[in-house]
């Protein structure tokens, strides 16, 4: 090869290699991931998450990119957020624990992979035809929280007098959610023929009045719905709980490991490992419309027997029997 066909090979070499690199770099494929809390309060969550993708051979900043986008509890800036993301052209949305986000997101795309976790029956609120066959651009899992607060009704009811006046706090500002939970709440509370009283709430300042409105009705217990917003004033709502001396169920083990009294409900470290793993599937060819919506089938009862002893309570040993996890 004479010198000059050498020099010429090298420039032309040297000009296709950073072409190549920027052609690798945009076949890495971009999640956008759309949650209804903040980072800050679903950071173990997202570890989960993380998990799942890596069990199906996807590392963030390796082989797969993240957008993220939080809507920190305000439900109204889903829909915003969910068109900001199918504009940046992302090759699937993963809804972490948000009924109205996964909805914002079916709404914003019809052609983008969508992977939910919610906490009710995605079909009766439109987002699949059905959890054997979604069809469509969205799958994911449900880990029914709004058809779990009447057993979390139920076990607070078996906590106070027969009597007693149970309250439940629904979030009005997700519509689907809280009105499918008044009607199981007023069907358990008939069921048990029990005394109970609806508050709404969400924003801080309307946890405030609620617990305002508990004291005035002498309240003996509280149901808190597993909606997303109300796991964002976690602190907020263990704190007024404890103060107003209110024994109070959550849908989460992370109200009770920060104080709460009780939770019955899904492991969601395990529901957000899932979507990881049916995230990383979909991104290997698997057709969304053919995974079926997975449902949880174990949930857990978690007892923090500090707090019992702080409101003077003494937990039934029946109930202690069926309990999965003590906190002391």
């Amino acid at each position: 090869m004479k010198r000059r066909e050498f020099i010429a090979l090298l420039g032309s070499a040297a000009t296709a290699w950073p072409l190549t690199a920027r052609a690798q770099q945009r076949s890495i494929p971009v999640i956008g991931y759309l949650g209804g809390t903040t980072f800050e309060m679903t950071r173990g969550y997202i570890a989960a998450f993380h998990r799942g993708l890596a069990d199906t051979g996807f590392i963030e900043g390796s082989n797969v990119t993240i957008e993220y986008r939080w809507a920190e509890g305000r439900n109204e800036r889903l829909s915003s957020l969910a068109a900001d993301l199918v504009g940046r052209s992302v090759n699937i949305i993963v809804v972490g624990g948000s009924t109205p986000g996964a909805l914002a997101a079916k709404a914003a795309t019809q052609t983008t992979p969508i992977v939910f976790l919610v906490g009710t029956d995605p079909v009766k609120v439109g987002l699949v035809s059905s959890l054997a066959k979604p069809g469509g651009n969205i799958t994911g899992i449900t880990n029914a929280n709004v058809e779990l607060i009447a057993k979390c009704f139920e076990l607070m009811h078996g906590l106070v007098p027969p009597d007693a006046m149970i309250a439940v706090l629904v979030n009005q500002g997700n519509i689907p959610q809280a009105a499918t939970e008044r009607r199981i709440i007023q069907d358990a509370a008939r069921a048990l023929a029990a005394r109970m009283m609806i508050q709404e709430a969400s924003n801080p300042s309307e946890i405030e009045s609620a617990f305002t409105a508990l004291v005035r009705e002498r309240a003996s217990a509280l149901v808190v719905s597993g909606e997303v917003f109300f796991l964002t004033q976690r602190d907020h709502l263990v704190k007024l709980a404890t103060q107003h001396a209110i024994p109070t169920i959550y849908a989460y083990r992370d109200y009770v490991t920060a104080g709460g009294l009780m939770s019955y409900g899904g492991n969601l470290r395990d529901m957000y490992r899932q979507i990881g793993v049916y995230t990383g599937r979909i991104l290997k060819g698997e057709k969304t419309a053919e995974l079926p919506v997975e449902q949880i089938t174990k949930v857990e009862l978690l007892i923090n027997l500090k707090t019992a002893k702080t409101l003077g309570i003494e937990i039934p040993m029946s109930m202690l029997m069926r309990v999965d996890d003590v906190i002391e």
